[in-house]
């Protein structure tokens, strides 16, 4: 499945500029054959939008979902996106996956929260898989420092994620984490990882890039530089099958012996 990365930070504070960009990029992604389009984190509000966030969030349900569906039904691919989540009182920051038909498939809430920015104005999520099919793909929904915790991966790896989508907000000095982390998590979880992240500076960040697409081989099958891009790149079944007959790590485990990471 060809998926699309979409690195930008958007129009923060403008949920209408950002539908807009949505919809452009969903257009070039469909044209380029793409079959997913994934953004980064809070992509439909911005991220370093303080107070506004509680102002901007929305059930999953809400409007914007509704307009993210007709953006999706639209171009004919499926699109994976950030947005604060409204829930009662409370807020979180989630990814929606939709469907190319424009079916809400799976919502997921960032289980760890990074900073007292986010501790400020988010409620942590408590579920730690959420998945969806999609082409014959089993997809994962991960947010930006989720995956840098290897429990939240292996968690996925052992039920069955073929394809992680993890929507970032990466900002300077992490970068290691997109150029070697990312393709590591994907060797190690036999998987392919999309990584998206912001660019520029928002607020009192510096988002650095470098969102990626790697492969259960380890190797990043696109990277985007620091600027504004659409990336692509194929999640491929039949090498993830061969690649995990051929690399036995989640055969080879002897769970008896990790207890005590719990």
């Amino acid at each position: 499945m060809r998926t699309a990365l979409l690195q930008s930070s958007g129009r923060p504070g403008s949920t209408v500029e950002n539908l807009k960009v949505l919809d452009e990029a969903a257009g070039r992604a469909a044209a380029a054959g793409a079959g997913l389009l994934v953004t980064a984190e809070m992509f439909l509000t911005g991220y370093a939008i303080g107070d506004d966030i509680g102002r901007l969030a929305e059930p999953a349900d809400g409007d914007h979902a509704d307009a993210v569906a007709e953006i999706a039904t639209g171009h004919g691919l499926a699109i994976a996106y950030g947005y604060p989540e409204r829930a009662g009182d409370a807020v979180f920051n989630s990814a929606q996956l939709i469907s190319a038909d424009g079916t809400r498939l799976a919502n997921y809430r960032k289980t760890h929260l990074f900073g007292c920015f986010e501790r400020d104005h988010f409620t942590p999520g408590d579920q730690a898989v959420v998945q969806a099919e999609i082409d014959g793909l089993r997809v994962g929904l991960l947010i930006c420092y989720d995956v840098e915790f290897p429990e939240n991966v292996r968690a996925h790896a052992l039920a069955g994620t073929d394809l992680l989508l993890v929507p970032t907000a990466q900002m300077h000095p992490f970068q290691f984490v997109a150029e070697s982390m990312i393709p590591v998590r994907a060797f190690e979880n036999q998987m392919y990882v999309a990584y998206v992240n912001r660019v520029g500076r928002e607020g009192e960040f510096e988002f650095v890039g470098l969102s990626t697409l790697a492969g259960p081989d380890g190797v990043a099958r696109t990277r985007a530089g620091r600027g504004e891009e659409l990336a692509l790149a194929d999640a491929d079944p039949a090498f993830l099958a061969a690649s995990r007959e051929a690399n036995p790590y989640l055969l080879d485990r002897r769970p008896g012996l990790y207890g005590s990471l719990a």
